[in-house]
């Protein structure tokens, strides 16, 4: 008695923790002892290892197609008591523990604790509330008007779940500095990196990190205390910093109605015109704004706005005169009812001749 309860409590032990290790011992221990008792029985046709794991899967598992089935007494007696049984058991089991596992990972995935593996994605870095959700449906939408349609990950502090599980990737940590955390967000193979955090604080430690890990990619900080974007560029000229607009845009519509319409329009990607970007590839000629004008207007009914020289990322020059040469590298600003996805620089370069 006193060795069956030992044999008990080990057995309860090893198979309450359900480790991946035990169902195998017990897959190997039910495929061994089966198959010896079958041996035993006399039931040859059922020992070809072949034939014999397509049984027992088939057999074990209770689907029983009925091809194959033991021919003796003692080989159905076995089936029935030990083979059925004991299959159902060691199913369950490893059923339970594939769904467990699943349904772990998924969690992970939903509350932020699982590792990425991605680049060139789009991430964004910190959370407040509404405001994030609002930016997050934004990216979303500009994502689809893109060819490559890049992963979007929402990195925050904040103690909740992925607000978006089936759209957007989710990276819960405690610190935005923290080298370990961080990779988990694939912070430094991101192509783009958005932080607004509700603390202007937060924000600036943020981005003398992530420009610091990532200097190859886009970044962009937001801040409520525009006195901070001077500071920021100083050390960190690669980060395109965007202060609160409110104040400016309530002078603005003050004298100038309806202007707060005009740039809602021009930010959106719902409904109406937009704002777009591309940048001119390496291997097109020097163009004069004119036939950039012109070709935008008349081929993709767009207007062209405004460029931004490489040699001078900081600076937007809007509304330039028709003589001056945009250069391979330079970024053009234009407004069109959606993104010019393919845009002819050939054709520009033929009319650039004529």
């Amino acid at each position: 008695m006193i060795i069956f309860q030992k044999v008990r409590q080990a057995l309860t032990r090893v198979f309450s923790e359900m480790r991946w290790y035990s169902i195998v011992l017990a897959l190997l221990f039910y495929g061994i002892s089966t198959w010896l008792m079958l041996f035993a029985a006399g039931e040859e046709a059922l020992l070809n290892i072949n034939d014999f794991i397509y049984w027992l899967v088939v057999t074990g598992s209770t689907v029983g197609y009925g091809d194959m089935s033991p021919v003796t007494s003692s080989g159905k007696y076995i089936v029935s008591f030990y083979v059925i049984p004991m299959g159902l058991s060691i199913f369950a089991l490893v059923l339970g523990r594939v769904a467990a596992w699943v349904s772990s990972q998924w969690q992970k995935g939903v509350k932020g604790l699982k590792p990425l593996d991605l680049e060139n994605h789009v991430l964004v870095i910190g959370w407040n509330g509404q405001r994030t959700i609002a930016l997050l449906n934004m990216l979303l939408k500009e994502r689809a008007e893109t060819e490559n349609k890049p992963d979007i990950v929402l990195c925050a502090k904040a103690d909740i779940n992925n607000p978006m599980p089936d759209l957007i990737e989710f990276v819960k940590v405690n610190s935005f500095n923290n080298d370990e955390e961080m990779d988990r967000a694939c912070v430094a193979k991101a192509a783009v990196i958005v932080m607004d955090n509700e603390e202007d604080d937060v924000t600036m430690t943020t981005s003398l990190y992530c420009s610091k890990r990532n200097q190859q990619g886009h970044l962009i900080a937001y801040f409520k205390d525009e006195s901070l974007v001077d500071l920021l560029q100083t050390h960190c000229p690669n980060v395109e910093c965007t202060p609160s607009v409110a104040v400016e845009m309530l002078a603005k519509s003050a004298f100038d109605p309806g202007s707060s319409l005009l740039q809602h329009d021009l930010l959106t990607v719902q409904e109406g015109q937009a704002q777009f970007s591309i940048e001119v590839p390496e291997s097109a000629p020097n163009i004069s704004v004119e036939t950039i004008f012109l070709d935008l207007k008349r081929n993709y009914n767009a207007t062209f706005i405004g460029f931004i020289e490489p040699t001078v990322p900081a600076t937007v020059t809007l509304n330039p005169n028709f003589d001056v040469i945009i250069q391979p590298k330079f970024k053009l600003f234009y407004i069109a009812q959606q993104r010019i996805k393919h845009f002819n620089w050939q054709a520009l370069a033929v009319e650039e001749t004529q």
